[in-house]
């Protein structure tokens, strides 16, 4: 009999496929779940995977490997997706495909299932970083298979007495590891409904939070987060203990109409209090250590590999070659980062490097002024010489042609001689 490996969760989808696949395909189910901060009762999902029908049950502890490999690096790089999403549930899948593949390779399976559907980015996310690590081995995806809307797999569960705790009247799908929590499905798939407040596990109603703020010291080492408030911590330890302070300031809460690598928008609510933080320290930190076009250039880097790993290729080659760039960045990423949290806000309030590019004796304009006012006048003309021979050559001949120039400017046509919008 084939023997098959299961991303196990302990959720709905995946407790239906543990029935699915051995009823279906007459196939021995082994599950693996990989603790990355899900903050759950793992031996209890174990035993449960045991109960429903796996043969074998395992239960992986991935949390330093997570922040340290993955975490860590999309923080150096500043990766947010669209600008809002600091990508916890896309960095866990390749580790989590890594992971897979090892117990296949282990345990002799000829394939590596997962719980995606057939609409989502973890599906491409598994199988790509599958394909990418062995190649050799199949991948199969039970509920894109079955194509069932989430109140039948509810019925299927109930048939089949599979425990679980989704309800129809509260369809919420949670998927969460110590970056960050997100939370689909139900009411949330109306983009014009507020998320309701029991959507919410980490972070705290800002009618509820403390009256007073609270600062903490964030100290970095290369662009990674190594203290908080002069104690040192590792990764997971650093991260829980400012979920925990952040959430309870309300920080992190982020509402997100997003674009999914398979050509659809998707409502998403997130919960990073963390992630929230940490991207803003380290951003401010830049500002002191790298120079004004590395910052321009790095932005680049950093949306294209937002979309790189949100899209599913971490493993790929430009990933690796745009991560060696983002590491040559932080080699002076060293110093420390104050930040206020207060009724879901976090504002930078402090930042020093070692290596600081800031020179006070030049951008002060008290005593101690050391900037060469008098070179400004040659810099400017030299800076605007380009613009000025254009403008006397190409642009500003004829009468009205300022007037030109400003509707151009505006995206008119130049021929448009009422000024309307064209």
């Amino acid at each position: 009999m084939d023997r098959v490996i299961l991303a196990y969760s302990g959720g709905l989808d995946t407790s239906v496929a543990i029935q699915w696949l051995r009823e279906t395909l007459d196939v021995d189910v082994v599950c693996v779940t990989v603790d990355i901060g899900n903050e759950r009762d793992v031996e209890a999902i174990q035993e449960k995977a045991l109960r429903i029908g796996a043969t074998k049950a395992f239960v992986h502890d991935a949390r330093t490997d997570f922040v340290n490999y993955f975490v860590w690096p999309s923080l150096q790089a500043g990766a947010i997706y669209e600008g809002q999403y600091p990508l916890a549930t896309a960095l866990a899948r390749p580790l989590i495909a890594k992971i897979m593949v090892d117990y296949a390779l282990q345990e002799g399976a000829t394939a590596i299932a997962h719980g995606c559907s057939g609409k989502g980015n973890d599906q491409i996310r598994f199988e790509v970083s599958i394909a990418a690590l062995a190649p050799q081995l199949r991948t199969l995806a039970p509920v894109r298979e079955w194509g069932w809307t989430r109140e039948d797999v509810i019925l299927y569960a109930q048939r089949h007495r599979i425990p679980v705790s989704v309800t129809i009247g509260s369809p919420y799908s949670v998927d969460q590891n110590l970056w960050g929590r997100g939370i689909e499905a139900g009411i949330l798939e109306d983009p014009w409904a507020e998320p309701p407040e029991d959507v919410y596990a980490w972070t705290m109603n800002e009618r509820h939070t403390p009256a007073e703020p609270s600062y903490v010291e964030i100290a970095f080492r290369n662009g990674i987060p190594v203290a908080l408030d002069g104690d040192e911590l590792d990764g997971p330890a650093l991260v829980e203990r400012l979920n925990d302070l952040a959430g309870s300031h309300g920080v992190g809460r982020i509402d997100h109409v997003e674009n999914r690598y398979v050509g659809i928008k998707s409502r998403e609510i997130y919960e990073c209090p963390a992630a929230t933080v940490l991207h803003d320290a380290h951003a401010a930190l830049e500002t002191m250590t790298l120079t004004r076009d590395q910052m321009r250039f790095k932005q680049h880097v950093s949306n294209e590999l937002a979309h790189l790993i949100y899209n599913g290729f971490w493993f790929s080659a430009h990933t690796q070659d745009l991560m060696s760039y983002v590491a040559s960045t932080q080699r002076f990423a060293n110093g420390a980062v104050r930040v206020k949290l207060f009724k879901g806000k976090c504002a930078v309030v402090g930042r020093k490097a070692e290596h600081s590019l800031y020179n006070e004796a030049l951008a002060t304009y008290g005593e101690g002024d050391q900037f060469d006012r008098e070179a400004s006048a040659g810099f400017i003309k030299i800076a605007g010489m380009a613009v000025t021979n254009q403008a006397r050559s190409q642009l500003l001949l004829g009468a009205g042609a300022t007037d030109k120039l400003m509707r151009l400017a505006a995206g008119q046509r130049a021929d448009d001689e009422g000024g309307s919008d064209a």
